[in-house]
């Protein structure tokens, strides 16, 4: 038994709140706006959305062959989107294969979402094209509702353009089949709002078919929707879609400019590396002409893409017939009436361009000369680095809190990119001031590059300057200082942690660098405060956590919405008791429920703080489904976080008695933190539940040797000794820990047990009464009195005091589920009924079977 780890848990970028007023510039945005009218930032906490897909939604999945609502054959899953999931099904009753599409289970029961799953249907149905997909009809059965419609096969238009551009009369020919649908849809009030290339299908016979009206809205009906989901896809929505402005037909037109732009093009008009920066090119910038990314687009289908990607809704085309006519002009050859004012000023335009061309051309050959000149030689890909404590520029020993942070944030910032082994805070930590060479540290850690520099803070200023070294040569790789507003402190981390990842050739995923892109500016006093308590919380102790939560509040206090300080301080809370074990769970942990779900409702993509609920989870609710799904969750964020692999473990290990799959977290963990012992104490407890006792034995013995004064070292081996039966070595060991001054509540419940279990009883009782006058001044542990009742073999003062760690909500009462010394314990009837309650019943078994 031992208390909970507490790692390196690392904080994450913030956002801003949901509030109509931009929490980035300022600008005033009509109520219920999406996104900033000005700057593009998104309004309200949504994680970060893909700029080509729609939201998804897990569903409960059909097997091959089964047979639904005895009727429907399904034959294999086609996708799933924003409001269910498609199959290919067989219609044994009309014998004819269609396509069945599904409410997601968990909303089976939604009365909006079923709503508007009805809608989607009705919408569909009242329309009968044939470059509109037919809806056969609605229904539900099995708990399920269900569209039933034709089953198109083909290919997705989106799957074609990925082959590369269309060609031109192709690309035409789809135009003015998906106009003539949309048209049809327009002329019956039916609004698609999610126009995109992955909704258009393409059948063998080059007919294209418009789907998916999930998020159609029939003229003058209510808009049913999912509170926080983005509707639509991003890269496609219109200026007014996303700003969250009442639409008409005029916001499909401009998603149909996207499509022909996108068919013509090859790529979008509008990109960025994550969602706001889409949104704002969407509303501030122009996309690069068609004409200049292929040549021979005519000048006039250049102008038709332009006007229907007019910003201005006013000056957009305002009907679907008024689009088709000019794309069928084209088509024959002839010049639109419509964009003839718009080809006269774009051909004088291009005139005047000509020139400038021709001069950027001849830079072009001098800047790719320089490019390749400054590429050869440069460090082939690394997979794995480690970050040295930053130098203190400003040599004032004040500004020590402030560049710890800085190299906190940095890590934390590269952690998020699987590809890349990131060495944790702990073990870099070691190196701070020492007189080692990079290469020796390089191989100490285990890793190919070294990342080392420097910060400052001057004035509302913020330099950072840093430098990537070949670890085997010491080679500088690549150098450069970044200059920062303080406000943008947390956009300055990502952008440092992309440009290492850029000069290290590593594979970041469009995800990690929306996460990374991800950061808002900050309140500069709020991120001050917060600093000062990531300073004193990394000291780790009880004192000092308790003194970091009086700067995390204050930090809240001065921004209401600071996604990190609310994390941090749900880090400190989960610790007073599951770590330090100085408060009761039910005083602690409800708060740190809640200051993590504050965190995610500000920053989803805060990793610690699904760390938090994890172990709330785990520790107060006793739920082993939510705290599987939130430390899942975390690594998912944050596939090097150390926090995150440590407590799963615990998870795994305690409550599902998965000790394999828990070691390879572990293992893991100490790839990545390769100094810590912590991480080799936690392995050790592994070994010891999975009575592997000698493994564990020469686990804890390497620890000790390393660090004689490190007390998890000791109290795994008391424990592990004891278990054998070897009581002398056991009570030897804790009362060193006693002789060094350590006397811990779990190192005195410990000893008081062996003690016990020794026929000391004498002893035991001693232990007994300095633990139950400390709980006169102070929280004590109900858990380890019980322990040492346990050990005197008073087993009904045991249950009682186990009872007791229940209601309280004890941290440690999960330890009563791992094969140690309380298995003693299990041929009784109130064992069972304990796990029972705590919702551990499945692993008496296994408890059961390892008992003395």
């Amino acid at each position: 038994m031992t208390p909970f780890p507490a790692g390196d848990i690392l904080p994450r970028a913030a956002r801003a709140n949901a509030v109509m007023i931009c929490p980035n510039c300022g600008f005033d945005n009509p109520e219920g706006t999406s996104y900033c009218g000005k700057c593009g930032t998104k309004h309200g906490a949504a994680a970060p959305v893909s700029v080509t897909k729609t939201m998804e939604t897990p569903t409960q999945r059909l097997p091959r062959g089964v047979v639904f609502a005895g009727r429907y054959q399904i034959i294999e899953e086609l996708g799933r989107g924003g409001m269910g999931v498609v199959y290919k099904a067989v219609d044994n009753k009309l014998k004819r294969t269609l396509a069945l599409k599904f409410l997601p289970f968990e909303w089976t029961y939604d009365a909006q979402a079923k709503e508007r799953f009805v809608r989607e249907a009705q919408a569909a149905a009242a329309l009968d094209h044939p470059n509109i997909c037919t809806v056969h009809e609605i229904d539900e059965a099995e708990g399920r509702m269900f569209i039933s419609m034709a089953f198109v096969k083909g290919e997705t238009l989106k799957t074609k353009i990925e082959r590369g551009p269309l060609k031109i009369d192709e690309a035409l020919g789809f135009g003015m089949q998906v106009a003539e649908g949309l048209r049809e849809a327009h002329k019956k009030g039916v609004i698609h709002r999610d126009i995109k290339s992955a909704n258009i299908m393409v059948t063998e016979q080059g007919q294209a078919k418009i789907m998916d009206f999930g998020l159609a809205r029939v003229r003058g009906g209510t808009l049913v929707t999912k509170e926080g989901m983005t509707m639509g896809t991003i890269a496609y929505m219109s200026p007014e879609q996303a700003r969250g402005e009442e639409v008409d037909q005029r916001t499909d037109i401009w998603s149909f400019g996207v499509v022909l732009y996108e068919m013509f093009s090859g790529q979008l008009p509008f990109k960025g590396e994550h969602d706001q920066a889409v949104v704002y090119s969407i509303l501030n910038e122009q996309p690069k002409p068609v004409t200049d990314l292929r040549s021979n687009i005519p000048m006039a289908l250049e102008q038709v893409v332009g006007k229907a990607l007019e910003k201005n809704r006013d000056e957009r085309y305002h009907h679907m017939e008024e689009l088709l006519a000019d794309l069928k002009a084209i088509a024959e050859g002839i010049e639109p009436e419509g964009i003839r004012a718009r080809l006269r000023k774009a051909k004088l335009l291009k005139r005047k361009k000509a020139i400038l061309y021709a001069i950027l051309a001849s830079l072009l050959i001098i800047v790719t000369v320089v490019a390749l000149n400054l590429f050869t030689g440069r460090a082939e890909a690394m997979d794995s680095i480690a970050v040295l404590p930053l130098e203190n520029l400003s040599g004032d020993p004040d500004q020590e809190y402030f560049v710890e942070g800085m190299h906190e944030e940095l890590i934390t910032e590269l952690s998020k990119i699987r590809a890349l082994k990131v060495i944790s805070r702990p073990s870099v930590m070691r190196y701070k001031k020492s007189d080692k060479s990079l290469t020796e540290i390089a191989k100490e850690l285990n890793v190919k590059g070294i990342v080392a520099g420097s910060a400052l803070k001057e004035g509302g200023i913020v330099r950072i300057s840093v430098q990537l070294i070949e670890a085997e040569t010491e080679r500088n790789l690549w150098a450069e200082r970044y200059d920062k507003d303080y406000r943008d402190i947390l956009m300055l981390h990502g952008e440092v942690a992309l440009d290492i990842a850029q000069e290290i050739r590593i594979a970041v995923t469009p995800a990690e660098q929306t996460r990374l892109a991800s950061a808002r500016p900050v309140d500069a006093e709020a991120h001050e405060l917060y600093l000062k308590g990531r300073y004193y919380w990394n000291k780790f102790s009880p004192e000092w956590a308790e003194k970091s939560i009086t700067y995390y509040n204050q930090a809240i206090e001065k921004n209401r919405t600071y996604a990190l300080a609310y994390a941090a301080l749900a880090e400190s809370y989960v610790m007073l008791s599951t770590g330090f074990d100085i408060l009761p769970g039910k005083d602690t942990l409800p708060k740190a429920r809640e200051a993590a779900l504050k965190a995610l409702e500000f920053d989803p993509t805060l990793a610690d703080a699904h760390v938090s609920l994890g172990l709330v989870a785990a520790c107060y609710d006793w739920d082993r489904q939510a705290a599987n799904k939130h430390f899942k969750k975390a690594l998912e964020l944050n596939p090097n976080s150390i926090s995150a692999h440590l407590h799963i473990e615990i998870y795994l290990s305690l409550l599902e008695g998965k000790y394999k799959e828990g070691i390879d977290h572990l293992e893991r963990a100490q790839e990545l933190d390769p100094l810590n012992l912590f991480v080799k104490t936690r392995l050790g407890f592994v070994y010891y539940y999975s009575r592997d006792f000698d493994r564990a034995i020469d686990q804890f013995k390497e620890i000790v040797a390393f660090d004689p004064n490190n007390p998890l070292g000791h109290l795994g081996l008391m424990e592990v000794f004891g278990k054998k039966g070897r009581y002398d070595q056991a009570i030897a060991e804790g009362e060193k820990l006693l002789e060094s001054g350590m006397r811990a509540v779990a190192v005195i419940g410990e000893l008081g047990v062996w003690y016990g279990f020794a026929g000391k009883k004498d002893k035991a009782l001693e232990l007994l009464s300095e633990l139950k006058a400390r709980s006169s001044q102070g929280y004590v542990s109900s858990f380890w009195v019980a322990a040492i009742y346990m050990g005197l073999g008073e087993v009904n003062k045991a249950f009682e005091w186990f009872e007791k760690a229940y209601v309280e909500r004890d941290g440690n009462l999960i330890f009563i589920t791992a094969p140690t010394p309380f298995d003693a314990c299990s041929p009784d009837p109130r064992y069972k009924q304990l796990l029972k309650k705590m919702g551990f019943e499945h692993l008496f078994e296994k408890v059961y079977s390892y008992k003395r």
